[in-house]
């Protein structure tokens, strides 16, 4: 009856809230019990299209989201354009599980120039947060920027040293210089002028002004001849051979067709892979493949769209045309989004005829051959996997497939922070949303005891695992991780560490868990009542799969002591004096050098410093005295 009730009382609180949403254009967003964000929609009326989601949803995953839903919220926009780019916002902002999302989107590479600095440096990276560097990209392939960065360099001689000035300590020139690889402006070689004239032309080919750059070097060397510097009319001409040679093996249509980005999608079950294929005055400067996620049916308009948005969210450039499959249709509203965002005319159109339509022909097929290639790869990790645990099983005998894993290991330095961590792996691949650390409680109270801390947060486990059955999964201190039973339990160590760890996790055992330790040093696999190590050869997948186990819970225990170790460094008497934060803390640091210095100041020197008023100078005096000595 009480399950009735509360789902009566959520149906009718999103009734009332539905009924207060506008009905104009703009955003929202889902939230389930737990507040999470697990869908944003865009609509010309948002009370219309939330309601269509209610009444008759349209694909398999609005029917498997509404049930969940529990809050309605609602942001209303000027236009359909600023809807598109608001809902791209959310969903890069939370993430929504429904939502078709760019698959490791931080990831992507950039060349960015420092042009910050007195001679500009062309590099590799993989940030974009610095408002005084142009950054072109992203990039969905980390080698080919690097051959890129390796041409551009052979052609427009930038330097490669790092630092904001050139140069090495010597004073004289790099390798790079003598092999016609940088002019030198270490030593003066070439003026700041002249060297900014190349990282111009950087520029301009990443823009892809191919036929300006032409030009130029063509001029360039006309002009080195005039005035007899035939060694520079030499070099430039080398410059432009090298040039011509990389255009004419990239050239897929006339200069008439221009500059335009043809982007083809192609589904399929639960990922979509799009292609951008970027021409420049004819010329296939690049080619993008991007993997999407998606959740149950998405049809491959609503892809392209997600796409589009996404991509150019992120692009240094927009072109002036984006050609795109037929399917897509007119999308007006996309349009005038992007020209938003470029500040420019953007036309998005399918591509009928012509080059353009054979260029857009070449990125489906590629998009449909990355899709089954990316699919055979899946099925086949997916295979070793299943090999893995039936061979793990095997090995170990046990009576079911090890389908959820866990493992457990303690990290200290010298006996100081002593932390723990739990990893989880389920069908053979980490679950990360499951992993948990621990604090060792005991370790607080004398010197830290490896057993002794094991059997700690064991019996820790446990007795989570026995609370969370006391709560209702629908509650927000219910944790599906410690609620769940694992079919394995790994202890990283020897026999000690598994010895300490039996007694509690008894219960577990009882159930039907097997516990198990794997030592580092041979690898070797300690079973309870077992007196020799189980043998099992390097080559098996089912060790591996126990290596990559062991190896993850090591790293995720690493990870929590570095940084419990470092706050506890960096932490000092000033982080409990009240009324200062870290901007006077670092003033009071800077004036007096240190810590200690400041306890030690007297009540006028505290009101010397910067940002300290006389009254709170008083009172960090006052405590300063009481505790600090």
């Amino acid at each position: 009856m009480a399950e009735v009730a509360q789902s009566e009382s959520r149906a009718d609180r999103l009734t009332a809230q539905r009924r207060a949403l506008p009905d104009q254009p703009g955003v929202y967003l889902f939230r389930d019990e737990r507040g999470r964000v697990i869908y944003v929609g865009k609509a010309k009326s948002i009370r219309k299209r939330v309601a269509s989601h209610f009444s008759n949803p349209s694909t398999q995953v609005g029917r498997d989201f509404v049930p969940m839903i529990d809050r309605i919220e609602s942001l209303v926009t000027a236009t359909e354009a600023e809807a598109l780019l608001t809902e791209q916002n959310f969903i890069k902002q939370y993430q929504p599980r429904f939502n078709i999302r760019l698959r490791d989107d931080k990831s992507y590479p950039y060349i960015a120039i420092s042009l910050d600095e007195d001679y500009p440096r062309v590099y590799f990276t993989r940030e974009r947060h610095r408002r005084d560097r142009v950054y072109f990209g992203p990039y969905s392939n980390a080698k080919r920027v690097r051959a890129t960065l390796d041409l551009l360099g052979k052609v427009f001689l930038f330097r490669s040293c790092e630092g904001a000035q050139p140069g090495r300590r010597s004073g004289s020139p790099c390798l790079d210089y003598y092999i016609k690889r940088c002019g030198a402006p270490c030593v003066g070689y070439v003026t700041k002028e002249e060297y900014r004239e190349s990282i111009d032309g950087v520029i301009d080919f990443l823009s892809g002004r191919y036929r300006e750059i032409e030009r130029v070097l063509t001029q360039s060397m006309r002009q080195a001849a005039e005035d007899q510097r035939y060694e520079d009319a030499a070099r430039e001409r080398n410059r432009l051979k090298a040039v011509r040679s990389l255009l004419e093996r990239q050239r897929v249509a006339n200069e008439s067709v221009g500059t335009l980005d043809a982007i083809a999608v192609a589904v399929g079950e639960g990922e979509a892979n799009a292609q951008v294929f970027q021409v420049r005055d004819g010329v296939l400067s690049d080619r993008q493949s991007f993997y999407l996620d998606v959740e149950g049916e998405a049809s491959l308009a609503d892809v392209a769209e997600a796409f589009i948005l996404q991509y150019y969210g992120t692009a240094m450039m927009i072109p002036p045309q984006v050609v795109v499959q037929r399917e897509v249709g007119d999308r007006p509203d996309l349009a005038e989004a992007l020209s938003a965002r470029r500040g420019a005319r953007v036309e998005i159109r399918p591509a009928e005829r012509g080059d353009k339509r054979r260029i857009l022909e070449l990125a489906e097929r590629n998009a449909r051959l990355a899709l089954d290639q990316e699919k055979l790869r899946s099925e086949r990790r997916r295979q070793q996997r299943v090999e893995a645990l039936e061979g793990l099983q095997q090995a170990l005998g046990m009576d079911t497939l090890p389908l959820r894993i866990e493992c457990f290991d303690i990290s200290n330095l010298m006996g100081t922070h002593q932390v723990a961590s739990m990893v989880v792996f389920e069908g053979g691949a980490p679950k990360k949303s499951d992993y948990r650390r621990f604090r060792i409680r005991g370790a607080e109270d004398g010197v830290p005891d490896d057993f002794a801390a094991m059997a700690e947060v064991l019996e820790r486990r446990y007795a989570n695992f026995d609370l969370q059955h006391e709560i209702s999964p629908h509650e927000k201190e219910y944790d599906a991780s410690f609620a769940a039973l694992p079919n394995l339990i790994v202890i990283d160590g020897g026999k000690g560490q598994l010895s300490a760890g039996l007694g509690p996790l008894k219960p577990f055992r009882d159930r039907g868990v097997l516990v198990i330790s794997l030592a580092k040093r041979v690898e070797e696999i300690f079973i309870p009542g077992r007196e020799r190590p189980l043998p099992l050869d390097h080559h098996t997948p089912e060790l591996q799969l126990l290596q990559r186990v062991r190896d993850e819970a090591h790293r995720f225990a690493i990870v929590h002591h570095r940084t419990r170790r470092d706050r506890a460094m960096t932490s000092s008497i000033l982080d409990e004096l009240p009324g200062v934060g870290p901007a006077r803390k670092r003033a009071l640091l800077k004036h007096f050098g240190s810590p200690e210095g400041v306890v030690e100041a007297s009540r006028e020197e505290l009101a010397a410093v910067p940002g300290i008023p006389g009254k709170l100078a008083g009172e960090l005096y006052t405590q300063l005295n009481r505790t600090g000595r």
